[in-house]
């Protein structure tokens, strides 16, 4: 707290005194219900406790062990596979190295604003998602529900991912990796290539085929895949385990999970760049296309990664944060987060095209020897003659500089009938133009580089190791968000809430681990998270730059941090972000219009990927994924606004008074001037006017009023003690 909270404290309560005498003075001496109410006030110079109301022992909030445990907490759900397999196909897509700029741009006008915002409500009010946005307005308290739903969403199908990896880890402690060859099948006369993957390459097959053994469409359930079913039960026995204690486990699961992943990126790292080839792409990578920068579809798709890899929306970040004390310096921490998140998508897209530079020469070393042994052939037959090929050149030990100048020297001279040869460029820069993100990148492209790694089991045991661990941040953060508002609003047990959440998760799970379960887990991250995050959190953004106002949160930042938080973020909450922020909600709208709902199904006749249409069921599950998503925000404006419930529970916002014990501090008695730190001085808030904004209780009621408007402004809890007299107050 802050160094004056103690005198604070003092004149807020000196405050509370008159204020109860003034409503004394205004008692009605007919009045004998009022006269059997009581009022105690005792003066308490402790720390802050957060009581649930009504309860005969004060509950202490948890907190975090060290500041170092809480950075890693937020480092490990802001850091996950997006970094590896999102970012560095985005950088490639989007002009290389040119890519970098719109997006630092976005992470100072989006991403560090925004999380700072997130940071200093969860840490000031200390509650989840739903408690902070009841707080700040209960009419907007949907806001925190959707958080919640959006993130259970999100979970379900992110921890299939995990189970996914986690059946990889298993399969790596072998040599050869089982996907380092094809297969072979018998028929009655001798042994063939198994033509599916004869048609592909060996690490597609084996992640079709024999990690997922996947349908042809998803229509086509083909019932559980029992190896997938059992890693996602043990992916979620994990998350489990490690979120039933609350922070007291995840947290010190942290230091491994969180700093793992750098271990092993720099080990690749350092791997790869004495790899032949790694240098060809980070060059790549690097050279920037400037003229692509310019189209409009690059800052959309950079202010969407900026948005996931932060985390904001799902709530997380205020879970986290809200364990912290009130006067921890969480600008500091939203700027080190945010950055520490941009550096690893860096050091990650090198590890990447290091690698994919190491497996497109692989590829181009193969293609320029199938090549070099077609010309060959060309020249025995005559149709091409032998003059034209330089005299210093072995086609049989060709380099690929030779391969190029006598593909060149082919071409020119036979210009006409050059495309009947079919013969191939072998241009390494094709090869790494492929773009692959997601699981194609994970499971195909970096499994088939490993292939060719020395020592291969040892390097693909620790690159699943990596991916197992930053999924598991990420799911930490993503429970956290589900778990701790449902607490901190019900009252439930954690480890009970817990093991439920988890059990239902994995029930839920099993549509995944279908045969068609890729297809499903495709639907739900392009529909489940991106539109529904994106109102979230604008109107995280409204509700407190205009509903609260931003005049009176920058004055509680002050007052929490001890300094003043640079003008700059001011400006950015008032009109830049919204602005951005709608912008990329109506352009996300836009381009989701025109790209036709679909998913890539693998055809098993053709051995590869063929885009489908979703049927008519599948459109009705997309569209009620993000209608359900948001969903909450209207239904509890609509409630709150025309007080459908009585909710008598009271607010964190409201003055609780039991056993003569200040229990939650006052806030400005005037309905809309209410504030999120209480630092003002005693002459800046306004004496209770009896009838108007205060609400007292009978004697033996055990609820709380609230005030007709339906704000949840003032309520006193009354203590069942003995009638006093007035003297005594």
């Amino acid at each position: 707290m802050p160094k004056n909270s103690k005198v604070v404290k003092r004149e807020l309560d000196d405050e509370v005194i008159e204020s109860v005498k003034d409503l004394l003075s205004n008692e009605d001496s007919a009045d004998d219900a009022f006269k059997k109410s009581e009022l105690i006030v005792d003066v308490q110079e402790e720390k802050d406790l957060e009581v649930e109301e009504g309860s005969e022992v004060e509950d202490e909030r948890p907190a975090w062990n060290s500041k170092l445990q809480y950075i890693l907490a937020q480092v490990g759900f802001s850091v996950g596979l997006g970094n590896v397999w999102r970012f560095p196909y985005l950088c490639q897509k989007n002009g290389g190295g040119a890519y970098l700029l719109p997006y630092f741009i976005l992470l100072l006008v989006i991403g560090i604003p925004l999380f700072f915002l997130e940071l200093s409500v969860g840490q000031r009010i200390r509650r989840g998602s739903i408690g902070v946005w009841n707080y700040i307005s209960p009419k907007l308290g949907g806001i925190g529900f959707a958080s919640c739903v959006v993130c259970y969403f999100v979970a379900l199908y992110y921890n299939v991912i995990i189970g996914w990896t986690l059946f990889y880890f298993s399969q790596s402690f072998q040599q050869p990796l089982p996907w380092d060859q094809c297969p072979l099948v018998k028929n009655a006369s001798h042994t063939l290539i198994e033509p599916e993957c004869e048609k592909s390459s060996a690490t597609t097959y084996y992640w079709y085929r024999e990690a997922l053994n996947i349908s042809s469409s998803i229509s086509e359930s083909g019932g559980l895949n029992w190896k997938m079913t059992v890693c996602l039960l043990a992916a979620w026995v994990m998350v489990c385990l490690a979120m039933i204690k609350g922070i007291q486990s995840s947290g010190k699961i942290m230091y491994f999970s969180s700093l793992f992943p750098y271990v092993v990126l720099i080990c690749f790292l350092i791997r790869a760049l004495l790899l032949n080839g790694s240098i060809d792409g980070i060059r790549h990578m690097f050279t920037p296309k400037l003229e692509i920068m310019l189209e409009p579809t690059v800052w959309r798709e950079a202010a969407t990664q900026v948005f996931f890899a932060l985390g904001l929306g799902f709530g997380g970040v205020i879970a986290f944060s809200s364990y912290n004390k009130r006067d921890n310096n969480c600008h500091f921490d939203a700027v080190l987060v945010s950055f520490i998140n941009f550096f690893t998508s860096v050091l990650a897209t090198l590890v990447v095209f290091a690698v994919l530079g190491f497996k497109a020469n692989v590829v181009n070393e193969k293609c320029i020897a199938q090549n070099s042994e077609m010309i060959i052939k060309f020249l025995k037959m005559g149709n091409i003659s032998q003059d034209i090929i330089p005299h210093h050149i072995n086609l049989s030990r060709i380099t690929a500089e030779d391969y190029h100048l006598v593909y060149d020297i082919i071409q020119k001279v036979k210009e006409e009938e050059f495309s009947v040869l079919h013969l191939n460029s072998c241009q390494i820069k094709d090869e790494l133009n492929k773009a692959v993100q997601g699981t194609g990148l994970a499971f195909i492209a970096f499994t088939e580089a490993m292939t060719h790694f020395p020592a291969s089991p040892f390097w693909s045991v620790m690159f699943f190791l990596m991916l197992i661990n930053l999924g598991l941040g990420s799911m930490f953060g993503t429970i956290e968000g589900i778990i701790t508002p449902i607490v901190d609003t019900f009252k439930v047990r954690k480890e009970i809430l817990t093991v439920i959440c988890c059990l239902l998760a994995f029930c839920i799970g099993l549509i995944f681990v279908q045969r068609s379960g890729n297809y499903f887990v495709t639907m739900f991250d392009d529909y489940s998270a991106t539109l529904p995050l994106l109102i979230v959190v604008i109107l995280e953004n409204i509700a407190v730059s205009f509903v609260y106002g931003i005049d009176k949160f920058i004055e509680d930042l002050k007052d929490m941090l001890g300094f003043a938080p640079s003008r700059y973020y001011y400006y950015m909450w008032k009109y830049i972000s919204p602005l951005m922020l709608l912008s990329l909600l109506i352009a996300s709208i836009v381009n989701m219009g025109l790209s036709p709902p679909g998913y890539n199904a693998w055809i098993e006749e053709k051995a590869s990927e063929e885009f489908l249409s979703y049927p008519m069921w599948g459109m009705v599950v997309c569209i009620s994924l993000m209608v359900l998503a948001i969903l909450p925000v209207p239904v509890v404006f609509i409630v709150r606004r025309c007080n459908l419930i009585d909710d008598s529970s009271g607010n964190l916002a409201s003055v609780t008074y039991k056993r003569g014990r200040v229990l939650k501090e006052p806030v400005n008695l005037e309905g809309d001037d209410a504030s999120l730190i209480h630092g003002k001085i005693s002459s800046e808030m306004s004496s209770p006017n009896f009838g108007k904004n205060i609400y007292r209780k009978q004697s033996g009621s055990p609820t709380l009023d609230t005030a007709p408007n339906g704000r949840y402004g003032i309520g006193y809890l009354m203590a069942d003690m003995p009638d006093m007299p007035e003297s005594d107050l």
